[in-house]
């Protein structure tokens, strides 16, 4: 079965700080196993990744609700702006894309 990725409904799957610009920095802890977490991390000056992203990231980002398929995100995006993010199909999904295979968001309607 095919999916078509503009019929996905993208959902934010980690903690994001927003700054007062606007812009969304995306925060990943850097270990997941338990052991780690609990003996490690506390260690560490630094316990998690900081992704900051620029103003179309960001836009995206804020439209990652749970609510938005990715297809009504790139027409946002459209309206918002413009000729400025041509060629907005082909960058919105190069970007969902490695939003997803990083784990930041997960698709609500669909089940690999």
């Amino acid at each position: 079965m095919e999916v078509n990725l503009l019929d996905l409904i993208p959902e934010q799957k980690i903690k994001f700080e927003e700054s007062g610009d606007g812009l969304i920095t995306l925060i990943k802890p850097k270990f997941k196993n338990k052991f780690l977490v609990k003996y490690l991390l506390p260690r560490i000056k630094k316990p998690n990744f900081k992704i900051k992203l620029d103003q179309f990231g960001s836009f995206v980002w804020k439209q990652c609700d749970g609510n938005n398929t990715v297809g009504q995100i790139a027409n946002l995006l459209k309206a918002k702006f413009q000729d400025e993010i041509d060629p907005v199909h082909d960058r919105l999904a190069v970007f969902i894309q490695s939003l997803a295979r990083n784990h930041f968001i997960e698709y609500k309607n669909y089940e690999s």
